[in-house]
């Protein structure tokens, strides 16, 4: 357990100091104290723990003291990331809730992580905007001054309605918003950044709207982390939206201060390996601050495979502030998603999911990853990408093919599914109608969307017989996490709340990172001395101090 050539005297404890074992029991006790230092003391050639309240002894003790050869830390949860970042949200942990779209971030999940003293972002995506503003209406009811966030998710295909969320955000004054899966900037976002910018009497730049930008690319990070683009500064001018004194202070902001690495993660992503990524985006960063000398310095954090204390202290050992959570939150009792697919989710292992066509994108061929085991919606979507590539239109497909795609996949006829498609768009985008009347193409594309748009429906409202369509959002973090909870209480799903999700995830990232800085003096303990398992959320905020 122990190198004792390799080790450095530190100090002295006084002979009758208050010791225990280094045993199994002392060991994990202490280290989940996080808030008491640890001395680890030789008495005897033994190795023994001494309480935090003991005081070193200088040299002058030497002949009849006991020799300190380790000294673990306190580590805060909420000291594992960047401390600006929690100051900046007005939060208490560095830990934020992603957001899942169609509600799958839903309300409850939003005000659960705002009153736990973390951030949620609410799932916007696909979903109508009066039901946006009813969740924004809900989410204020249930909060005062917490902090919260919406989605804005970019929209190639319907950029009217990636306009109309902004708009949305300005008239409600949400001051906070998750952008993901944007493919560069777009006009509305940029509109988003800048609305309300003024400069404080001591001449700083003040940004009533703030951007957390979530990507994978570090073409895209680096246009977030830049000042807006000058041509849509001048857009903004001209159209009224922005002042030239405004225009002025936008060359000295970045578009978004706060940029999330996404990695491997569930729904839109590049399955980017963290390890890799995350360096990658940390020295963007740097050469990116050192270029426009930001006020406020720009901040990385990490999203995609969070899902055990091992994943978690990972990524702020590479210099995270801050961790974002996806998949995992999906099977927690607040997601707005059915108790079938927390079921499903709960079996989930890590080679369970694969890529599927993305509705929002498909005509761009972008993909997405989700659940395969239990459902067989992967290689449905994946069939009908194919027949959209391989035909022109759907009169071109031979008879037979039609018949098995309304029979297998559609369930009904696609007259009829176009009658609900006319009745989708008809109040989401009518545009997309229009177009459709004149190309045959874009029309069939729209039927197929339907069955993936309605997919995702399915899964949320747990329509018990299209379970074998179920469209589940899901990455390897699912598996993993399973994996750790395996045995404990948590792997009941009626026991994942957020919040105690959330806070197992920080507190096991401290217990590591305390028995880390034990190892890198020398002292090594089995793993299972070190106890980052799942406790119960008295036992936490107990040992957190």
């Amino acid at each position: 357990m122990t190198d004792t050539d390799s080790q450095h005297i530190l100090g002295w404890l006084p002979d009758d100091a208050d010791v225990q074992p280094f045993d199994e029991a002392s060991v994990k006790d202490r280290l989940g104290r996080l808030q008491q230092a640890i001395f680890i003391a030789r008495r005897n050639e033994e190795l023994v723990l001494a309480d935090a309240g003991c005081r070193l002894q200088g040299q002058d003790a030497a002949n009849s003291g006991l020799p300190v050869v380790a000294f673990v830390p306190p580590v805060a949860e909420a000291s594992l990331g960047d401390r600006t970042f929690c100051a900046d949200y007005n939060i208490s942990y560095p830990y934020v809730a992603g957001s899942m779209a169609n509600g799958i971030s839903s309300v409850e999940l939003v005000v659960a992580m705002a009153r736990a003293g973390m951030l949620g972002f609410f799932g916007a995506a696909g979903r109508p905007i009066p039901d946006v503003e009813a969740a924004i209406a809900r989410v204020r009811a249930e909060l005062t001054d917490e902090p919260f966030g919406f989605n804005l998710i970019h929209q190639p295909s319907e950029p009217s309605l990636e306009a109309a969320t902004v708009d949305l955000y300005i008239r409600e004054s949400i001051n906070l918003i998750e952008a993901s899966a944007f493919l560069g900037l777009t006009l509305p976002i940029v509109r988003y950044r800048l609305h309300g910018i003024h400069q404080d009497a001591d001449g700083r730049v003040v940004t009533p709207n703030r951007v957390i930008a979530k990507v994978s690319r570090v073409e895209i990070a680096s246009k977030f982390m830049s000042p807006p683009p000058a041509a849509m500064i001048e857009e903004l001018i001209a159209s009224g939206d922005l002042t030239a004194e405004q225009a002025e202070l936008a060359r000295r902001i970045p578009v978004a201060q706060d940029i999330t690495a996404e990695a491997d993660s569930g729904g839109h992503t590049d399955r980017r390996p963290a390890m890799c990524l995350i360096p990658t985006m940390l020295a963007l960063r740097d050469r990116m601050q050192a270029q426009y000398k930001y006020e406020q310095p720009l901040r990385v954090g990490a999203a995609g495979g969070i899902a055990t204390p091992s994943s978690v202290a990972a990524a702020f050992a590479m210099g995270a502030a801050y961790i974002v959570g996806g998949s995992v939150h999906q099977c927690t009792i607040e997601a707005g998603t059915s108790q079938i697919v927390r079921e499903m989710l709960a079996t989930t292992e890590q080679a369970d999911t694969t890529m599927a066509p993305a509705a929002d994108m498909f005509e761009m061929g972008v993909k997405l990853q989700v659940l395969k085991r239990g459902t067989m919606f992967p290689m449905r979507a994946a069939k009908l990408y194919e027949v959209y590539c391989e035909y022109a239109d759907l009169t071109a497909m031979p008879p037979d093919e039609l018949e098995k795609l309304e029979k297998t996949i559609f369930r009904m006829t696609l007259s009829e599914v176009w009658t609900d498609t006319e009745s989708f768009f008809r109040e989401r985008d009518p545009s997309q109608l229009v177009r459709a009347a004149t190309d045959a193409r874009h029309k069939m594309a729209l039927i197929f969307r339907w069955y993936l748009g309605q997919a995702s429906r399915w899964a949320n409202n747990g329509t018990a017989n299209r379970q074998i369509d179920f469209q589940v959002w899901c990455g390897p973090a699912m598996g993993a996490f399973n994996e750790w909870v395996q045995g404990s209480f948590l792997h009941a799903v009626a026991a994942r709340s957020i919040e105690v999700v959330a806070r197992n995830l920080l507190y096991g990232a401290a217990v590591l990172e305390r028995a880390n800085a034990m190892a890198r003096q020398g002292i090594s303990v089995p793993p299972e001395w070190i106890g980052a398992v799942p406790r119960p959320l008295n036992e936490i905020q107990e040992n957190s101090g």
